[in-house]
């Protein structure tokens, strides 16, 4: 391959044409929004401090006093606290302009959140109804970087999850924070990886406290270590839904994932202590766990403490029925044949998290924070008895160890504000494969992987005139990668340095700059804002790095370069009070990251191989992701960047008992990175591609590896894709007891010049769904109960690489199931040994049913030589009931009744199915 290439080139048979309706001169356009919403940069001054008085009441306009009230800056650090007196007041004196939120808290009434902007000179004044529980949670602080906002009052879209959401729906991972949320949803791709989709895609960009932890090696599709981020230790996470590239660079292309921490408090004239204890206990899963979090504040420190773990067992599925299950894909039996819970879906996890914030003076703070989180015992069950019925699919060692050093400013020369933040992001693993569809004999390879990042990010913003804030910012992240791997020979005993999934010793860069203005242009009606980032990242490896096997490397020299621009403008109008329209528009930038660009191994929808290694072997791209591509005579080259054009069009209607939000959007994803077949010329059996060696090719030129049961991909920038859905939202409350909540969401994407389903990602394309909940809670009791569903459709558009892919649509050929029949199943006892007396030999008959292998694959795919298990995933509606009881005013229990009619269910792009009828207890303690 050639070194140094540019990400500038475009490739596939969409090359050259037109983008479409979005494909106008965007930097233009974006360059001209920003300059026209900075009025007057260089005749601005320092300004005098502001003032914040408020007021609490209750619904009844009755006065709240003693609630605890906190000032807190954008990045979360709690600049004051105070309590309220008992006309409900309270006041934050010289405080500089900026952006604030408010947080007020008391027992008895729900938590509430407000954002309040000071001006210089000024008094902001706030008045704030405390609620038994909030109709929908209000303040963003990640939509526009260093702002906090009322959700109206940004054009970007946001999902804002609580803390107690949070420990409500994360019992087993932190993903499932994407269950009930309207725009997202849950990727399960195993009982331990998982990840949030944003808008149908898995190119989205995650932040912890403002700090990115996406990495270069994140599989496509999956981020296996999102789950290690425990949910006891965050306060809130934030969802934006579409693109955010001008902000938060790379990946940010569906959304942005935001993980904000709960922080310790201070600001006490006495030192204080504070904790809490939560337990639970899931009968589906037969998990339990819990977690204690302590925290200490002093006048200028504070100090939170948290440890955590959870042992999650065998997971008991819908109706004890495994969908996908290998029996089932192979041989056509029911999984309730091994029993009707899971094997290989237990794990064990643990971790904790240590903050430190200290204040030495009232404009200055400095925050550390550390975390560390482990997984044992996990496996992908998808690869296994699950999937494709191989023996070893091991996930072993997984570490995520976090920290953060911070710096935060009030007053820095010209700028109101600033904030610095070093970072390290260490992610490491050990997967162990084996392959050849239960292959005892089959070679089992350890890829152990450690990739550490360092990284800086800062912020200075400046408010020019009242309702107009500047800022500019950057960060930079820098990826280096620790891989050795080796396999081993149960035949001979040997062991041999083997092909890393990626190239040891490799680099990658990524950073860029960025500025942003908000501007109200008209009081309470018009606000504007715009944004621009510059982004470059570059990747490197050497051959230098690669030990030699039998004289030859591992893996070629290797580098790229790319960047370009990122931008967005959004505005959002006020036609009367409480109705606002919302317009935004943002063009996504996306780096090929190592993954794409050097990854030879297991991905979750099969093998795939890097171009890089294809030197030589005149590979060229197949038409589809299955066993049936033929070639599009487009050779393999090094992928080059993606770029998407996002338009959103909003309506949001709020009053005191009612809420709504509609929003349709247009994504065009151009230079679209997807995964298609690998075609090779014939005769290509024996060659070897990374850790295997080709078994068999097909008479169209595709090729296989024992490792998985589909058919060889590769990355390569493959046409355009367009995006359209529409996301609706309902929060009424009819009486003061009851509320009722519903939420929908639609997504299709298909190929721009042929209409059909498009190879994105690894997760497949999620089906509508849908959420509904009527909650009851008298304003005078101790409890509240909820009925609640989840809902979603049938998805019968499947794309080439959805069908094949084992989680989806499960296709299989007679050969696969020749394998198994011989190996997976025979050395699991469900099929006898052949005619020599052992595993892997002709012969044999499944034991269930006394048949042989020819007649086992005629009953599974009649005539044909291959089939998906599935061409459309069903769709299901869940039926739930949970609630809770306060025991006393800091100790309180809920229980949680899910999936009542034990029903069977499953998405697009789910390495597992979903939990049957269960029953989650929590108790939390708080002191």
């Amino acid at each position: 391959m050639t070194s140094g290439r540019s990400g500038g080139r475009k490739r596939g048979p969409y090359a050259g044409r037109p983008r479409g309706v979005l494909g106008f001169s965007t930097t233009g356009l974006l360059c001209a929004a920003v300059l026209v919403l900075m009025p007057a940069v260089f005749r601005a001054q320092q300004n005098p401090q502001g003032k914040i008085v408020g007021v609490v009441r209750d619904q009844k306009q009755a006065t709240v006093s003693g609630a605890e009230v906190s000032l807190v800056h954008q990045h979360q650090a709690v600049l004051a606290t105070t309590t309220t007196d008992v006309k409900g007041g309270f006041t934050f004196e010289n405080v500089r302009p900026g952006s604030y939120e408010i947080r007020v808290t008391q027992i008895g009434f729900g938590k509430h959140n407000s954002s309040v902007q000071v001006s210089a000179g000024t008094t902001a004044e706030m008045k704030i109804v405390m609620d038994v529980a909030s109709i929908v949670d209000q303040v963003t602080v990640t939509a526009e970087t260093g702002q906090a906002q009322d959700i109206d009052r940004v054009s970007q879209q946001v999902n804002v999850i609580g803390d107690d959401a949070i420990l409500q729906r994360a019992t087993g991972v932190l993903a499932q924070v994407a269950d009930e949320e309207v725009g997202v949803s849950l990727q399960r791709t195993s009982p331990t990886v998982g990840a949030v989709v944003v808008r149908g895609l898995t190119e989205v960009g995650v932040y912890v406290d403002g700090v990115r932890t996406t990495q270069s090696t994140q599989r496509g599709g999956i981020n296996t270590f999102f789950n290690l981020n425990d949910p006891s230790s965050l306060r809130t996470v934030e969802i934006l839904r579409g693109t955010n590239s001008a902000q938060y660079g790379s990946d940010s292309l569906g959304g942005t994932v935001q993980l904000l921490s709960r922080t310790p408090e201070f600001g006490f004239d006495t030192p204080v202590v504070h904790g809490e204890v939560n337990t639970f206990f899931n009968s589906a899963d037969l998990s339990f766990g819990g977690n204690t979090l302590l925290t200490y504040g002093t006048r200028r420190f504070g100090m939170l403490v948290n440890v955590s773990s959870r042992r999650v067992n065998t997971l008991r599925p819908g109706n004890g029925i495994d969908s996908h299950a290998a029996v089932t894909r192979f041989l056509g039996l029911s999984s309730e044949i091994l029993g009707t819970r899971l094997t290989d879906t237990a794990f064990t996890q643990y971790g904790g998290t240590l903050h430190l914030t200290y204040a030495p003076r009232d404009d200055q703070q400095l925050s550390f924070r550390y975390q560390r989180s482990q997984q044992d015992g996990g496996k992908r069950y998808d690869q296994t008895l699950g999937g494709d019925g191989n023996l070893i699919a091991d996930l072993r060692n997984l570490m995520l160890d976090f920290g953060y050093l911070r710096y935060v400013k009030q007053g820095v020369g010209f700028f109101d504000n600033g904030s610095f933040t070093v970072s390290y992001n260490s992610q490491r693993e050990e997967r162990v494969n084996q392959g050849g569809q239960g292959n005892p004999l089959a070679g089992i390879i350890h890829d152990k992987e450690r990739t550490s990042t360092y990284g800086f990010n800062f912020f200075l913003d400046k408010q020019l005139a009242r309702g107009n804030t500047f800022l500019i910012g950057g960060d930079i992240y820098r990826d280096h990668v620790n891989a050795p791997s080796y396999t081993f020979e149960p035949s001979t005993g040997l062991t041999t340095l083997t092909r890393p999934r990626v190239p040891n010793g490799a680099r990658y860069l990524l950073g860029g700059l960025f500025m942003q203005d908000s501007w109200e242009t008209i009081p309470e009606r018009l606000r504007l804002s715009g944004a621009l980032r510059y982004n470059i990242a570059s990747y490197r490896s050497r051959v230098a790095n690669s030990p030699l096997v039998n004289g030859q490397p591992l893996f070629p020299d290797d580098s790229l370069r790319v960047a370009n621009f990122s931008g967005r403008i959004n505005a959002v109008a006020t036609v009367t009070d409480g109705l606002n329209i919302a317009f935004n528009y943002s063009r996504g930038f996306r780096a090929p990251n190592i993954t794409a660009l050097g990854s030879v191994g297991l991905v979750g929808v099969g093998y795939q191989v890097a171009p890089s290694d294809l030197a030589g072997l005149n590979g060229v791209v197949g038409s589809t992701a299955d066993e049936n591509a033929v070639s599009t005579s487009i050779s393999v080259s090094p992928p080059s960047a993606e770029t998407t054009n996002n338009c959103d069009l909003g309506l949001h209607y709020r009053k005191t008992r009612f809420d709504t939000d509609l929003t349709v959007y247009l994504l065009d994803y151009n230079d679209t990175l997807v995964r298609q077949t690998l075609i090779l010329p014939p005769g290509s059996v024996g060659l070897r591609l990374g850790s295997q060696v080709i078994e068999r090719q097909n008479v169209n030129g595709a090729v296989f590896v024992p490792l998985s049961a589909a058919p060889v991909l590769v990355q390569a920038n493959f046409g355009a894709t367009r995006l359209k859905g529409l996301e609706y939202t309902l929060n009424v409350r009819p009486a003061d007891s009851w509320a009722f909540t519903g939420k929908y969401s639609f997504v299709r994407a298909e190929d721009k010049s042929t209409g059909e389903p498009t190879n994105l990602g690894g997760a497949g394309l999620p089906p509508q769904l849908g959420f509904l909940s009527l909650t009851y809670r008298p304003p005078a009791k101790r409890y509240w109960i909820e009925a609640y569903s989840m809902l979603a459709g049938r998805q019968d558009r499947l794309s080439s690489l959805d069908l094949s892919d084992r989680r989806t649509g499960a296709a299989r050929s007679r050969t696969n199931i020749q394998n198994f029949f011989r190996r997976g199943a025979c050395v699991r006892g469900l099929t006898t040994p052949g005619t020599m007396g052992q595993c892997g030999s002709a012969g044999g008959i499944l034991i269930a049913t006394s048949e042989t292998l020819e007649q086992v694959q005629n009953r599974v795919l009649g005539s044909a030589q291959s089939a998906p298990l599935f061409t459309a995933i069903p769709g299901y509606g869940l039926v739930n009931l949970r609630g809770g009881f306060n025991l006393t005013e800091d100790q309180q229990i809920s229980i949680d009744f899910e999936n009542i009619a034990d029903q069977s269910h499953r998405n697009p792009g789910w390495g597992i199915d979903g939990p049957g009828r269960s029953l989650t207890v929590r108790y939390q303690l708080k002191f």
